[in-house]
């Protein structure tokens, strides 16, 4: 059993040029979705944005970014970040967000995405985001 957990930036059309930059800094694999990619486009200006990315070198650095979509609050310095939970199997992430969803306001139900067997978002009784998914690798191919 292994579970991981990443910081998860948050930016507003910002994060494909942050990931690049600490890429730049830290070294590693720079890996992005965007929500054309991920088949999530709501609106056409934010198609090539970036759903899902991150960042991980062999050195152990890792973090995670996308860029909230305009229909979403979203004001630099205020939520600009989430605890990503990257566990190995869908029971371990299973068993996590059952204790972590207690007092909780679930923003994403656990369930499939297309790009994890199973991925959540809640906000904990303490205020503090979590999203958490069955980390696979992507393969946008």
């Amino acid at each position: 059993m292994s579970v991981k957990a990443v910081t998860h930036l948050n930016f507003r059309g910002d994060a494909r040029a942050a990931l690049a930059f600490y890429q730049s800094v830290f070294g590693g694999h720079m890996a992005v979705v965007t929500y054309k990619d991920g088949g999530n486009v709501q609106d056409p200006s934010e198609a090539d944005q970036v759903m899902w990315g991150q960042v991980a070198a062999d050195s152990g650095f890792g973090v995670m970014a996308y860029d909230v979509p305009s229909h979403l609050p979203w004001h630099q310095g205020e939520n600009a970040f989430f605890v990503s939970l990257r566990c190995e199997t869908a029971e371990e992430v299973t068993s996590y967000w059952e204790k972590l969803s207690a007092g909780a306001a679930v923003q994403r139900p656990l369930g499939p995405a297309q790009w994890a067997p199973l991925y959540g978002m809640l906000k904990d009784r303490f205020g503090v985001t979590w999203v958490v998914d069955v980390a696979v690798a992507y393969d946008a191919s």
